[in-house]
């Protein structure tokens, strides 16, 4: 008895010290969090809609362009490529923060999915008075378009596909991310570990995206601190796991789509292999693809001619 008493000591020492180093990085990820939002206010408006509170930029006149930002990021992505200044000056531009990011908040299990969020959208923008616009979706908010013009065609005039993941593939890259979507677990990293354990990857993240261009400093300067508040992790790393689920479900329907689409890939994408592009291009009615040429992930940040030009296109071929 006494041998067990003495034995279980540094067992107990041990998850004393770990909770303790647990519960101070919860508190640090707390307050970064506030600091942070007292830091990037929004830089729109909010709407109801079905119970979730969304953000949303909207600013011009004219034929409605609606921007759809990947995972992890936020309206301010747009904000800082200048793709909201450029396009405002002809058309409507409506962006959201989709939920979980930037200023949208997220419950648990709500609007996980690239259709839910696409009957969201589609329930905002009825409300907002814009239909038949043009959708320019990035990254995972590409799969967040495509359900829109499959579930909601009367709602979509075109879609502006960029830097997409459209088929199932293997991702490593998806599992390492996902982590902190795992039920209880997840809460945990999320929480604690996981946007501190960020902060000491995000140069890298940074570099992958934008290679083999260069990283908008300014950008990575103004997604940090919100990228790595808990509630937004683990809504990033929920969009990771179900990457690749969703685009098994919705590729079944790419043929169904009849707005026309362009697909714009950057030619050095090690996020995403430009192969996905040329099969999304084949797969649907009417596509054409534009390819930039030493550009990486984020080509509304590397290529921002060839974006707009592509949008100035989508608009004028729009009924």
């Amino acid at each position: 008895m006494i041998l067990s008493n003495v034995s279980s000591r540094p067992v107990v020492r041990w998850t004393a010290a770990t909770a303790s180093a647990l519960a101070a990085a919860g508190l640090a990820n707390a307050w970064l969090a506030r600091k942070a939002e007292r830091e990037r206010p929004p830089l729109g408006r909010f709407l109801r809609v079905r119970g979730q509170r969304l953000h949303v930029v909207d600013r011009g006149e004219g034929k409605p362009l609606v921007l759809l930002h990947g995972n992890g990021s936020s309206v301010e992505d747009f904000a800082v490529s200048g793709l909201i200044d450029r396009a405002a000056a002809r058309y409507r531009v409506i962006a959201f923060d989709r939920p979980g990011f930037g200023h949208s908040p997220r419950g648990t299990g709500r609007f996980q999915s690239p259709e839910q969020q696409a009957d969201l959208l589609a329930a905002a923008l009825r409300k907002l008075g814009a239909q038949r616009a043009i959708i320019f979706g990035h990254s995972w908010g590409t799969l967040v378009a495509l359900a829109l013009a499959i579930r909601h065609p009367s709602a979509v005039a075109g879609l502006v596909l960029a830097s997409g993941y459209y088929f199932p593939t293997p991702r490593p890259d998806a599992l390492l991310f996902s982590p902190p979507a795992i039920p209880l677990i997840g809460d945990v990293l999320a929480y604690t570990v996981w946007p501190l354990i960020s902060r000491l990857t995000w140069r890298l993240l940074m570099q992958q995206l934008f290679a083999p261009a260069a990283v908008s400093q300014r950008l990575s300067r103004c997604l940090k601190p919100l990228a790595l508040r808990p509630t937004q992790v683990r809504a990033a790393a929920a969009e990771s796991a179900s990457m690749i689920p969703a685009a098994n479900r919705l590729s079944d329907h790419y043929r169904d789509i009849r707005a026309p689409v362009t697909i714009i890939a950057g030619d050095g994408d090690r996020i995403v292999s430009p192969e996905q592009a040329h099969r999304l291009q084949g797969a649907l009615r009417i596509s054409s693809l534009e390819l930039a040429n030493g550009v990486g992930h984020m080509v509304h940040h590397s290529a921002p001619e060839l974006v707009t030009a592509v949008i100035d296109r989508a608009m004028i071929h729009a009924t």
